[in-house]
C-alpha cells in the first residue's frame, strides 16, 4: 500500500538503490526536518480521538497524543505545548531520537500508515521554543529538602527537573566535563544538536536545579559521603558497560567499542580536544550490531570520510512487514532504514564473527566471518565452509550493553544489583539503602530514551512521598514494566 503521507516506505527505501554521498554535503548537521505545514495539518487531522486510544500503551510516558494532535490541527500551538509537557519533560529530545512505539499503536495502523505522530511532536517541540512558550518553571517556595541526582542523561534530567519545579534543592552530577550524557555524547550531532541540549539545560538553570558537571561520585566525592549530605540520591547513571565479543585477535589495534568511538567524534565536532582520535577517514570499516548505536557509527564513518563501511549482524534479516508472532499494537521486530543506512555503506545478514585478523604487529587488517546457522536447540553457529576474510582498519563493536559501571557505588553503598546486574529497587524505585533511588537504565537496563524520561519522573514522585509524605508529581510507569531488550 503506498503511503498517503507522501513518504517512501520501508520496502520502497530499502529497494532504492544507493548513491555514493560526496563527503563535501555530509556535514554534522541534524538531518531530520519538519514536515511542510499543510502535510502537518494533514496528518494531525488523521487522528481518530480513538475512544481507547492505543497511541498511550505504546507511549511508556502515556503522552496524550489526540489531545495534542487535534490542537495542532486547530492551530492551536501553546495549548498543544502545554498538553505536551504535562507528559513529557523534552519532547524537543524525543522528536528526533525516540523510535516511536505510539506509531506502532496508532489504530490507523491496522489498515494503514498510522499518524506521523513523532514528527508532530517534533514540531511541536521546535514551534514552543520558537514562540517562547518553553518558560522556567520557578517554585513558589522550596520544601527545604535537597536531592543529588547522579548521572545527567535523560533520566537525571527529567527526575532533576521535576523535583526542583516541585520545590526542592537539586544538584546534578556528572563525570563529564559537559552536562547530558547519553544526549551529549552517546548520540551524534546529526541525529541530535547540541544547541537543542543546551537550550534546555539553560531553561533548567533558571529553574534552579544546579549543576555540577567534571565530578566523578565514587573517586571524587564518596558515594557515603553523598548520601550523608543530602537528603536523598538518585542514582541515573546509565548502562554504560559495554557487551564485549572474546574472539582471537580482540585486543588487535583498531577493534573498538561504538561508545567509544562516539564519544570522542562528538567531542571532536564539538570542538573539544582529544588525545586519542578514532579517525575513519579511508579505511575500510565493519560496524558489528544492527541497532540504533550501529547506525550511529555508520553515519559518523561515512561522514569522516571512510573507504567503505560493512554492517554485520549475526541474526536474519527482519522482514519487511509485522510478522503474525507481533500483532497490531505490539511494537514490531521489523527491518528499518535510518537516515545512516540511506547515506550508504552496506548491510549483511547471517553473519558470525569467527576472528579479528591482523599484523605480527599488533595491527587489524580484516575480520574473518562466517555464514550463521540456526540449530534447533535455538543456538547460533558459524557453518562449516562458509568462512570468508573481509578487509577491516577499524571495527566497532555495537553488540548492546550488560549493565552499568556499579563497581564504586557497591563498595561504599550497601546498594544490591539484580540477575541483569542493574541497581535493584523496589517498587518506589528504592534501592537497599534508604533514602537511594535507581532510575533509568541503571535500574532498568539498556532501554530507550522515552523510558528513560519516564523513569526519571516516576522516580521523582517517589522521592517526593519519601521526603514529604505527600506527591504531587505524576507517576507514569512502575519499575516492573518490562524493558525493551535492544541487545539483539
Amino acid at each position: 500500500m503506498a503511503d498517503p503521507r507522501g513518504f517512501l516506505t520501508v520496502r520502497e527505501r530499502a529497494d532504492r538503490p544507493k548513491r555514493p554521498v560526496p563527503l563535501r554535503l555530509m556535514d554534522w548537521k541534524e538531518v531530520q526536518q519538519r514536515q511542510e505545514a499543510g502535510v502537518l495539518h494533514e496528518q494531525a487531522g488523521r487522528c481518530m480521538d480513538c475512544g481507547v486510544p492505543f497511541c498511550h500503551q505504546g507511549c511508556p510516558l502515556g503522552n496524550l497524543i489526540p489531545e495534542w494532535n487535534d490542537l495542532v490541527w486547530r492551530d492551536r500551538w501553546d495549548e498543544a505545548s502545554e498538553r505536551m509537557h504535562a507528559t513529557n519533560n523534552f519532547p524537543e529530545f524525543t522528536g528526533r531520537v525516540c523510535p516511536a512505539p505510539c506509531e506502532s499503536s496508532c489504530v490507523l495502523g491496522i489498515n494503514q500508515p498510522p499518524v506521523t505522530i513523532k514528527q508532530v511532536e517534533y514540531a511541536i517541540g521546535e514551534k514552543a521554543f520558537e514562540d517562547n512558550l518553553v518558560k522556567p518553571y520557578v517554585p513558589q517556595r522550596l520544601v527545604g529538602k535537597t536531592v543529588a541526582v547522579v548521572g545527567s542523561g535523560p533520566a537525571g534530567l527529567a527526575a532533576a527537573q521535576q523535583l526542583t519545579q516541585a520545590g526542592f534543592t537539586v544538584a546534578v552530577y556528572e563525570r563529564d566535563n559537559r552536562i547530558g550524557g547519553l544526549l551529549r555524547y552517546g548520540i551524534p550531532d546529526f541525529k541530535l544538536e547540541k544547541s537543542v541540549l543546551e537550550r534546555r539545560l539553560d531553561v533548567m538553570r533558571q529553574e534552579g536545579t544546579k549543576f555540577r558537571p567534571g565530578v566523578e561520585i565514587g573517586r571524587d566525592i564518596t558515594w557515603d559521603v553523598l548520601r550523608r549530605r543530602y537528603d536523598a540520591v538518585v542514582v541515573a547513571t546509565g548502562a554504560t558497560r559495554p557487551r564485549d565479543l572474546p574472539i582471537p585477535g580482540r585486543e588487535l589495534d583498531g577493534v573498538h567499542y561504538a561508545m567509544d568511538y562516539l564519544v570522542r567524534s562528538n567531542r571532536a565536532v564539538a570542538g573539544e580536544e582529544v588525545p586519542d582520535p578514532i579517525d575513519a577517514r579511508g579505511k575500510n570499516v565493519i560496524v558489528l550490531g544492527g541497532g540504533d548505536t550501529g547506525s550511529d557509527c555508520i553515519g559518523t564513518a561515512l561522514r569522516q570520510g571512510a573507504a567503505s563501511v560493512t554492517s554485520l549482524a549475526i541474526g536474519r534479516k527482519p522482514p519487511l512487514d509485522r510478522s503474525d508472532a507481533e500483532p497490531w499494537p505490539m511494537m514490531p521486530r521489523v527491518f528499518e532504514v535510518s537516515t545512516s543506512h540511506e547515506e550508504g555503506g552496506e548491510r549483511t545478514y547471517l553473519a558470525t564473527t569467527v576472528e579479528f585478523v591482523g599484523t605480527a604487529d599488533g595491527r587489524l587488517t580484516g575480520l574473518r566471518v562466517a555464514e550463521t546457522e540456526h540449530r534447533e536447540d535455538g543456538t547460533r553457529v558459524p557453518r562449516p565452509g562458509t568462512e570468508k576474510v573481509l578487509p577491516a582498519d577499524l571495527v566497532f563493536l555495537a553488540l548492546g550493553f550488560t549493565g552499568n559501571e556499579s563497581g564504586e557505588l557497591t563498595e561504599q553503598l550497601p546498594v544490591a544489583l539484580d540477575a541483569r546486574d542493574n541497581v535493584a529497587r523496589d517498587e518506589s524505585y528504592m534501592t537497599a539503602v534508604d533514602g537511594v533511588f535507581s532510575c533509568g537504565d541503571a535500574g532498568r537496563g539498556q532501554s530507550l530514551v522515552v523510558w528513560a524520561i519516564a523513569e526519571g519522573r516516576a522516580c521523582a514522585a517517589h522521592v517526593e512521598r519519601h521526603l514529604t509524605g505527600q506527591t504531587r508529581l505524576p507517576e507514569p510507569v512502575a519499575p516492573s514494566d518490562r524493558a525493551i531488550d535492544l541487545s539483539l
